[in-house]
């Protein structure tokens, strides 16, 4: 919802985001006129055992909280815009709010809360809640919504897209940006990564003179300044962001890098040449959650257990506000660091990466990862997991791969990553599909045109202001 009130204020709109304070908004928002916060009162967390018996009491406080946000607090908005989910109790007081108000509801539909909810108490309960509706993330869900609940109102796809800063990172950037974070890199041990000398060379990128042309180098005609340029010896970074939750499944990659691991070994006694030999794989997952810790210590123990020595997967977990890098310990176990950093940076180091890995499933099959349109707008192919209206974003073979197993993730990962960064053919065809002008605006189906955030609200939001 951060994009949505930025282009209400760049619209000329008075924007006041009503939410709970945690996460720091990003610097554009944070900096745009017209904007101000009003901050919720935190409900408390419930246990899992209790939920069920607690749940009433939690939802009656947020209800007085929202009500007085939307009722009392300043003059009437024009417009009402909430996201679902969360449902409980959002829709039931916002409606209520627009009613009294005089206020035009919208309603920014991205799952279906029913479907959420069925992740905590399982598949037999019951949510039925009809309102008039006007922007939807996906054509699916249009459908949905209007054939199975009888959905009303004026209703519009807006899809998901990322702003227009995102990009892909140039060699420059990303040399910054691995200087920045040195606390990350001494997990890697000298046996896996490249020998690094900073400030002239990372785990990633070094610096060489500025008349030497070098393929990823950012070259400045007529400068003898040091440039920085991709390292042909540096491990492949495939970086995924997950909310570590149960709609996740986070054992998928956990035996697919095994299967990588194994087969990387295999190739390299056999020496069958440089077109089919595997890199080194560093893989970043960011994001928190619950079963971060979990998860990480299964990781970190295999790499001990079964030695591995050419994968390494590491988690980070980002802030977006400007401070400086920070660096802790985990809660349960000192065998993995967490690097913390902004979101300026986490932007750098999608578009510095050669792959990303979606593992969002969707409650509903009806709603798309947000993760895989940010590294889209930086230019980064993407291996997928299969559900339902993935389609309507990732295109088998074009932008991605798309699989359903460990299995397929090994072997596409294997696919794409042998012979790089030199003769990785099959993922240099693929980031091909992003390097083409106008190459993902041009397609015959308007879901799988491609537009910035800013395009994108122009022409299908704007004009129904």
């Amino acid at each position: 919802m951060m994009y949505h009130a930025e282009s209400f204020a760049k619209d000329g709109f008075e924007t006041t985001i009503v939410g709970y304070k945690g996460t720091t908004p990003t610097p554009s928002l944070l900096t745009a006129p017209g904007i101000r916060f009003q901050y919720l009162s935190t409900p408390p967390k419930l246990p899992g055992k209790i939920f069920v018996l607690l749940a009433p009491i939690k939802v009656a406080l947020q209800l007085l909280s929202l009500l007085y946000a939307l009722i009392v607090v300043g003059r009437p908005p024009e417009f009402i815009v909430v996201q679902n989910p969360p449902s409980i109790p959002t829709l039931a007081v916002v409606q209520l709010a627009s009613w009294l108000r005089g206020s035009k509801l919208i309603i920014d539909w991205h799952n279906l809360g029913y479907s959420i909810l069925a992740l905590k108490l399982g598949q037999q309960h019951f949510l039925d809640i009809r309102l008039t509706s006007d922007m939807l993330s996906l054509c699916a869900m249009k459908e949905r919504l209007v054939h199975d609940w009888g959905l009303q109102g004026l209703k519009v796809v807006l899809h998901d897209r990322p702003p227009s800063r995102f990009h892909r990172a140039s060699a420059t950037e990303a040399h910054e940006l691995f200087l920045r974070i040195p606390p990350f890199l001494p997990l890697l041990s000298s046996d896996f990564a490249p020998s690094i000398h900073p400030p002239s060379s990372t785990i990633r990128t070094a610096l060489t003179s500025g008349h030497v042309p070098s393929l990823g180098a950012d070259i400045f005609s007529g400068s003898s300044s040091p440039v920085a340029s991709f390292r042909p010896d540096r491990p492949a970074l495939v970086i995924s962001s997950t909310s570590w939750t149960e709609d996740e499944d986070f054992g998928i990659l956990i035996n697919a890098l095994k299967k990588y691991e194994t087969e990387a070994k295999r190739r390299a006694t056999a020496n069958l040449g440089s077109k089919s030999t595997l890199p080194k794989l560093l893989m970043v997952v960011t994001g928190k959650g619950p079963l971060r810790d979990s998860y990480m210590q299964r990781v970190l123990e295999l790499e001990k257990s079964e030695k591995w020595q050419w994968v390494r997967c590491r988690s980070m977990w980002v802030e977006a506000a400007d401070y400086p890098l920070l660096l802790g310990k985990g809660p349960r176990s000192g065998l993995y660091k967490k690097a913390r950093i902004v979101g300026a940076n986490l932007l750098i180091l999608t578009g510095a990466s050669d792959l990303g890995v979606s593992l969002h499933s969707s409650s509903s099959a009806l709603d798309l990862p947000m993760k895989v349109v940010d590294m889209f707008g930086c230019g980064l192919p993407v291996c997928a997991l299969d559900f339902a209206c993935l389609d309507e974003l990732v295109r088998d073979g074009q932008n991605g791969r798309v699989f359903t197993s460990a299995d397929q993730l090994a072997n596409q990962l294997m696919e794409l990553l042998s012979g790089f960064p030199a003769e990785a053919t099959k993922l240099d065809q693929l980031r091909s599909h992003f390097d083409a002008p106008d190459g993902r605006r041009n397609s015959p189906s308007p879901r799988h045109q491609w537009l910035s955030w800013e395009e994108n609200w122009n022409a299908v939001i704007k004009p129904l202001l």
